[in-house]
């Protein structure tokens, strides 16, 4: 019997043009459409979507720290977050069924670079898919950069998709 070796590709999504520009750059060019069920069943590529959500902590400590985190202000963050990773994992679904490609979604909390390249590796990544900013390098020291994070921590290839720059015309 043969043995068919399943390829995993996780999309790492966030609520940027630029994360759902990389997921459709990656449908686009990592996949194939199967025309009939017989390519379904021999396998083929999978696609997760991945989003991480920061730590509850985090907004509470932003608010100031004479702000005592009542229950209430914590469930509000909670939900608040729930519906934010909801609505980016449905724009991400809806390329996804434009485009004809099934899709796993997996939604993490943590810092965002650590859990993109933690959860890679849990799920045996063969390439990790992140979208790009065209952040200069001032930009990128002060701010930190994710894909770049990624492209050095990952166990798994990493391809940074980046957007097409805005016509000058």
């Amino acid at each position: 019997m043969e043995t068919i070796n399943k390829k995993v590709v996780m999309v790492a999504v966030d609520e940027s043009q630029e994360s759902l520009y990389a997921l459709s750059w990656a449908i686009d060019h990592l996949f194939t459409v199967p025309t009939t069920s017989h390519e379904v069943a021999a396998g083929g590529t999978s696609l997760v979507v991945m989003h991480a959500q920061p730590p509850v902590h985090n907004y509470i400590h932003s608010v100031g720290p004479a702000v005592c985190a009542t229950p209430f202000l914590v469930e509000s963050v909670k939900q608040a977050q729930e519906e934010s990773s909801r609505d980016v994992l449905n724009k991400a679904l809806h390329i996804c069924n434009e485009k004809g490609v099934r899709a796993e979604t997996i939604v993490v909390q943590g810092d965002a670079k650590e859990m993109i390249c933690q959860t890679a590796e849990q799920m045996n990544a063969d390439v990790l898919v992140v979208g790009g900013r065209h952040l200069g390098a001032l930009k990128r020291a002060l701010l930190g950069s994710v894909s770049d994070y990624c492209a050095h921590h990952a166990s798994c290839p990493v391809l940074i998709v980046k957007p097409p720059k805005p016509s000058t015309s």
